[in-house]
């Protein structure tokens, strides 16, 4: 299974890559494949790569359902 997340960038390295963050954990990721990269933008990352960047209200929206998703597979688990 593939999947995407957004993480707002903190960071530009001088190598081009960026610093990017999702709740506290940082990764670096490659910037190459995004224009108008930028401490504060939020992006999609996959595989440690940028493929696209989000205004705030997407990323917000894109967040707020994979949390959704996380509670609701918490609350299914079941204990043993």
């Amino acid at each position: 299974m593939c999947l995407a997340v957004p993480m707002k960038i903190v960071e530009i390295r001088a190598d081009g890559k960026g610093v990017a963050d999702l709740g506290g954990s940082r990764q670096v990721v490659d910037l190459s494949l995004v224009t108008d990269a930028r401490p504060g933008v939020y992006v999609i990352v996959h595989a440690g790569f940028a493929i696209e960047t989000l205004d705030q209200a997407e990323a917000d929206a894109t967040l707020a359902l994979f949390e959704e998703i996380a509670q609701g597979a918490s609350e299914g688990a079941v204990a043993e």
